[in-house]
């Protein structure tokens, strides 16, 4: 490993770790445009199927944003449902995702 990947690496660490410390948070993944498994909070089979249908979804929406603005670029996405809230930040090449519960309140 490089040094480069090594601070990469410890920074993704640190990121999911701070994120995940937040009341409510289920989980948190980053992967890449592909769809790719770098680091999860999640079990494994929990996350393939978020990794499959969110990085799917995530290069659908930047699709729309960049027919819409050609000037444009899909900087965040939310999904809310009533039991759970999904949010995306796709970066050049990662994708972090989080999920959590949106029913749990800040005390």
């Amino acid at each position: 490993m490089t040094s480069q990947e090594t601070t990469t690496a410890a920074e993704m660490e640190e990121t999911i770790a701070r994120i995940s410390s937040h009341k409510g948070v289920e989980g948190v993944m980053i992967m890449n445009r592909e769809g790719a498994i770098i680091q999860s909070t999640l079990d494994e089979a929990k996350a393939k199927t978020h990794s499959a249908a969110l990085s799917e979804l995530t290069a659908k929406a930047s699709h729309v944003v960049g027919l819409l603005d050609q000037n444009d670029e899909l900087t965040f996405l939310r999904i809310r449902s009533k039991q759970r809230e999904i949010m995306v930040s796709p970066d050049k090449g990662f994708i972090l995702v989080v999920l959590q519960n949106p029913n749990i309140s800040e005390e």
